[in-house]
């Protein structure tokens, strides 16, 4: 017998937030030919120009494997050059990386916009605290 009730489990509303997300992402960025994965990347290595493939993967919640494929992409794609090699190579965004990642944050931003429209600045700050201090809690864990 399950011991969790869908109807009040914080993890089950995270995870449909989660999946309705995801979905709306998926939609919007295939009009930039992103995936979300490619998306995330080109946002992480624009806030963090230089970053080894083990920094990305991590900051995207891949596995170094799944790095390789999803680089391939964008490198296929002249949307993010390397430079160095083995662990020595750093990854930044080329001029045609940055323009697609403006248009495509302009539409993740009206997602998150949307999603998030219904709460007000104070909870939303303090929604952002809570999951915070969830991941910090289950980080203990490991």
């Amino acid at each position: 017998m399950s011991q969790v009730d869908v109807e009040t489990s914080i993890g089950y509303s995270l995870k449909r937030v989660t999946s309705a997300l995801r979905a709306a992402m998926d939609a919007q960025l295939r009009a930039h030919n992103l995936t979300v994965s490619q998306y995330a990347s080109l946002e992480l290595l624009a806030q963090r120009p230089g970053l080894s493939n083990a920094d990305l993967a991590r900051g995207v919640f891949v596995s170094r494997q799944a790095t390789h494929q999803l680089l391939a992409g964008l490198k296929e794609a002249n949307l993010v050059e390397v430079t160095g090699t083995g662990r020595d190579q750093r990854l930044t965004l080329t001029g045609v990386g940055v323009r697609r990642l403006t248009d495509a944050s302009e539409a993740v931003a009206s997602i998150e916009e949307r999603m998030l429209s219904a709460l007000s600045t104070q909870r939303r700050n303090a929604l952002r605290k809570d999951l915070d201090a969830m991941t910090r809690a289950l980080a203990e864990l490991d």
